[in-house]
């Protein structure tokens, strides 16, 4: 008898307050789940925001405020746009608390991170001598085998399927010119011109 009255009166029960059972109140969980600016961000966007002033400060120099149909009102309303934005984005970064202290490549480059701008140094380093096609291959190849990670077939079919329809459009469609490299990319060209002439 006295635990079927026990049970019938555990849902009468008085509630608990919060944080007696050991969870932390409200408060502080809405205090711990506040943004904190992260390392390097208050210099990122101040970097942005005086980039965006000169960038407006440009603008104005190509005509001025001589009408809304100058040649430099556009760039003008641009910039300022800019400029208000990466203010504000100033403004508000610094009123962030900050994080506790925390290494740079931890917070701001990571390994991957630094791995793959090392690759697009690389990229940009091969581009010419090498070309176009296969510096592009080997580029999208590497990356998604880094970071995907599922085997070296699969990134090589990817990358090689993305390139295919890149060059379709850019250099057959808008006849973009590209470093040809070791590619003798004229003489097919001239051979895929041909067999179309010759079926016509």
């Amino acid at each position: 008898m006295s635990e079927t009255a026990a049970a019938k009166a555990a849902p009468n029960a008085a509630p608990q307050p919060q944080g007696a059972t050991g969870a932390p109140p409200p408060e502080t969980r809405a205090h711990a789940e506040l943004p904190r600016r992260k390392p390097g961000e208050a210099a990122f966007a101040a970097a942005l925001a005086a980039a965006s002033l000169w960038l407006l400060w440009e603008a104005y120099g190509i005509s001025q405020f001589e009408a809304l149909s100058s040649p430099g009102a556009f760039p003008m309303a641009a910039a300022a746009i800019m400029a208000v934005s990466a203010v504000i984005i100033l403004i508000k970064t610094l009123r962030l608390p900050g994080r506790p202290a925390a290494g740079f490549f931890d917070s701001v480059a990571p390994p991957r991170v630094l791995v793959m701008f090392a690759a697009i140094a690389i990229y940009g380093v091969l581009l010419a001598p090498l070309g176009f096609l296969p510096t592009s291959l080997l580029f999208l190849t590497a990356g998604i085998f880094f970071l995907r990670g599922r085997g070296l077939l699969y990134a090589l079919t990817v990358s090689a399927g993305s390139l295919l329809g890149i060059y379709l459009l850019f250099r057959i469609v808008f006849t973009v010119l590209m470093p040809a490299g070791i590619v003798p990319e004229g003489e097919i060209l001239a051979f895929i011109d041909g067999l179309f002439e010759g079926a016509e």
